[in-house]
C-alpha cells in the first residue's frame, strides 16, 4: 500500500491510496482511525465490516467509521486498486447531522451525486483543476449525508461466483462504456440471459447496469471537463453519449450544475462550489 498525504491538516483531510494487492496477497484486519469517505477511482476489492460484504468498483465510496474493524481481499481483480480518501473530523460529522447509522453504511454503490466531486477532486490532484480540495471535501460529505439518511438497508445472499462474475462485468462495462453496449449484449458476454445477468449485477453492486455504464461515462466526462480546451461537445461524445442535450440533463441531474458551470468549478470559481454549501450554512 503506497499512501500520500494530500491536504494533511484542517477539518476535512485528504489522503491517497494505492493498493498493489493481488489475489495471493493474504487479508488482515485494519480498524478505522475515523469517519471517513473513500473515493474508489481505479479497480476493485472486496470490504468486509460488522458481518456485512460488499464489492466495490469505480465510483463506489468506502464509508469509515471510527473503531469499525475490516478486511479488504482482491480475490476478484488482480490489478489492485486506488482511492482518494477524504477524512472528516467528528466536529465536521456534527455539523453536517444525520444519525450515526448514516456513517456506519460500509459503503455505497457508484451514485452520480458523489461521482462527479469524486472525479472533480481528482483532476485537482493531478493539476488539471484549481478548485479547492477542503471545499469538495465539504461538498462530498454533506452530499453523502443528504444521500444516505433514508437509505434503507438490503440484504443480501450472493456466492463467490456470483460476486466475481458482476465485479468482472463492471470492469468490461467501464472499459466499454465510449460504446452503445445493451443489456443483451453485455448479458451474452458472461453467459447469462438478459434478465439473470440484471439480477445478479443489481444484487451485488447495488446499480443496473445500464446505471453503473451511465456513470462510468459521467465520471470520464467530469473529468475531461476539467481541460478548457476541450468543447463539451466533444466530451458528450468522447464518453459515449449520443447526443448533447442529453448529455447536459445527465451530468446536470448528478451535478447539481451545468457541464458549463461545472468546468468554471474545475476552473476555480468558488461560487459554485459554494452554493452547493447553502443548504449547510442555512442549517447551523
Amino acid at each position: 500500500m503506497h499512501t500520500a498525504s494530500l491536504l494533511p491538516s484542517g477539518p476535512i483531510q485528504v489522503v491517497d491510496y494505492v493498493c498493489t494487492a493481488t489475489p495471493d496477497t493474504v487479508p488482515f484486519s485494519e480498524a478505522h482511525a475515523g469517519y471517513s469517505l473513500s473515493f474508489v477511482r481505479k479497480g476493485s476489492f472486496g470490504y468486509h465490516c460488522r458481518g456485512r460484504s460488499f464489492e466495490l468498483v469505480a465510483g463506489s465510496l468506502l464509508v469509515g467509521f471510527p473503531g469499525d474493524e475490516f478486511v479488504c481481499t482482491h480475490e476478484h481483480h488482480a490489478g489492485g486498486d486506488e482511492c482518494l480518501s477524504f477524512r472528516v473530523t467528528p466536529d465536521c460529522v456534527a455539523l453536517l447531522g444525520g444519525a450515526s447509522a448514516v456513517w456506519r453504511q460500509g459503503a455505497l454503490p457508484p451514485q452520480p451525486e458523489l461521482m462527479v466531486l469524486g472525479e472533480l477532486a481528482q483532476a485537482v490532484v493531478d493539476g488539471q483543476s484549481d478548485a479547492g480540495l477542503d471545499e469538495i471535501g465539504w461538498c462530498l460529505a454533506a452530499r453523502f449525508v443528504r444521500l444516505v439518511a433514508d437509505r434503507g438497508e438490503r440484504p443480501l445472499a450472493l456466492t463467490y461466483r456470483d460476486r466475481k462474475r458482476a465485479v468482472d462485468a463492471a470492469h468490461w462495462l467501464e472499459s466499454r462504456a465510449h460504446e452503445a453496449v445493451d443489456l443483451e449484449r453485455a448479458a451474452l458476454q458472461f453467459g447469462l440471459s438478459p434478465f439473470h445477468f440484471l439480477r445478479l449485477f443489481s444484487r451485488t453492486l447495488g446499480v443496473t447496469p445500464h446505471q453503473y455504464l451511465v456513470r462510468a461515462r459521467l465520471r470520464r466526462a467530469a473529468r475531461l471537463l476539467a481541460d478548457p480546451a476541450r468543447p463539451i461537445t466533444d466530451v458528450a461524445l468522447d464518453v459515449g453519449f449520443a447526443d448533447l442535450s442529453n448529455f447536459i440533463r445527465t451530468f446536470r441531474r448528478a451535478a447539481g450544475v451545468s457541464p458549463s458551470a461545472f468546468r468554471r468549478a474545475a476552473r476555480g470559481d468558488r461560487k459554485i462550489l459554494q452554493a452547493s454549501l447553502a443548504p449547510l450554512r442555512k442549517a447551523r
